[in-house]
């Protein structure tokens, strides 16, 4: 026997982890004594006070200051192991509190480090698309166990789209997170998905799929935490999108409004010259629209202006740009564009709006027509190589002017 309790001794001082400990004491006792399996735990929320012999499985209780704060778990084993285990668990017991016990204290001040990084993130962090991979990194080196996944609500698709990380082939976390309405555990207790909710508006969800063993109870505390933490960062960065996006987008039709257009023809400008391309600007005015508003009121004017924005952004191409230059006023920047061609676009556009019929019911119950239709007329310019930033629209609203002054609902080219 004192043979064997050096060579545990050995296994005890070589051990550095929990998992070395659990590996070293199971090959020992497997080598030794017969046994089929070892296992520690720590997290069990029944704590035995003496040890518990069963026909196949015995449970040594472990001890700190005299209160029992897990168990010893051994599976098979001959009768001289259940002799020698009565002596070799208090040094077995110990060597856990100074290992098991030293990895749980190290746990929390990473816990404590990782939700402080979190914090700085908030206040010094907007953009989503940089938040959530520093995010998704630092919980993902913090749950080394654990497979992460952050979802965020899109509120145009009504779902929770995938933010972190690149992709999810797990069709089970896909169906939690489709299905999703609150928190879900698993039967194994393997998958936890938590809800990213910050001042009582749900952002997004958070899943974790662990790769080992069942999800522990503090783990779930600090997910829970952790959630909490990334839902208020989330919930700041989109408050910051929306007052960023007043700042510079018209809040009626959602184009951008006269300061941020014009930054926009600077830089489009500035590229065209660069790239020595071309670059086509519209102006366009919607016909006699203040009687519009004096005839049905300004509900009614307004509805036109969102619904000839909705016809002009499904015209455009993606790298299109339009804004709101002021009023009943649109300007449109055509990158990479050739006057021919956007006098095809142009003439798309007033065909479009011309054929619209505005459904004014709603807006104006009381109102006894029921549908109006309106007209614009457009002015086009292609840029020269001598122009400057004012040039482009100035010159297409001189074409505008012309179209207006020549019948409307039509279109006019600007040569020079």
């Amino acid at each position: 026997m004192l043979n064997k309790i050096e060579k545990l001794s050995k296994v005890l001082n070589e051990a550095y982890s929990e998992s070395s400990l659990q590996s070293g004491l199971r090959t020992f006792f497997a080598d030794n004594f017969g046994t089929e399996d070892f296992s520690i735990d720590i997290n069990n929320k029944i704590y035995l006070e003496f040890p518990v012999i069963e026909e196949n499985e015995i449970k040594f209780p472990i001890f700190k200051h005299k209160r029992s704060i897990g168990y010893l778990i051994f599976k098979g084993g001959n009768n001289e192991f259940k002799k020698f285990i009565k002596y070799a668990a208090p040094f077995i017991s110990l060597k856990v509190q100074n290992i098991v016990l030293n990895d749980k204290m190290q746990k929390n001040v990473n816990f404590h480090e990782t939700m402080k990084n979190i914090a700085k993130i908030i206040e010094s962090q907007y953009e989503l698309n940089y938040i959530i991979p520093i995010v998704g990194e630092m919980i993902d080196k913090f749950f080394t166990d654990y497979l992460l996944y952050i979802f965020l609500k899109d509120e145009n698709l009504g779902g929770n789209i995938l933010a972190w990380p690149m992709a999810c082939k797990d069709a089970k976390i896909l169906s939690i997170v489709e299905n999703f309405e609150n928190t879900i555990f698993t039967e194994d207790r393997k998958t936890l998905a938590l809800p990213l909710k910050s001042e009582s508006k749900e952002v997004g969800v958070l899943v974790a799929k662990s790769t080992g063993d069942k999800i522990s109870d503090k783990d779930v505390e600090y997910l829970t935490q952790i959630s909490s933490q990334i839902a208020t960062t989330i919930n700041r960065a989109n408050v910051y999108a929306e007052i960023l996006k007043h700042a510079t987008l018209d809040a009626l039709t959602g184009f951008y409004n006269r300061n941020q257009l014009e930054e926009r023809i600077k830089q489009e400008v500035a590229n065209a010259k660069r790239q020595k391309a071309p670059l086509c600007g519209i102006m366009t005015d919607i016909d006699y629209f203040k009687n519009v508003n004096d005839t049905y009121g300004h509900a009614v004017g307004d509805l036109v202006l969102k619904d000839i924005a909705k016809i002009i952004r499904g015209q455009l191409r993606e790298y299109d740009i339009a804004g709101r230059y002021g009023g009943e006023e649109f300007s449109i920047l055509l990158p990479f564009t050739k006057i021919e061609e956007a006098q095809k676009v142009a003439e798309r556009l007033r065909t479009s709006i011309e054929n619209k019929v505005v459904d004014i019911s709603k807006v104006n119950p009381d109102s006894e027509t029921k549908t109006i239709q309106v007209t614009i007329s457009l002015g086009i310019y292609e840029m020269q190589e001598n122009d400057n930033d004012e040039d482009l629209l100035k010159k297409a609203d001189k074409a505008l002017y012309q179209a207006k002054n020549t019948g409307r609902n039509k279109v006019v080219v600007q040569n020079e």
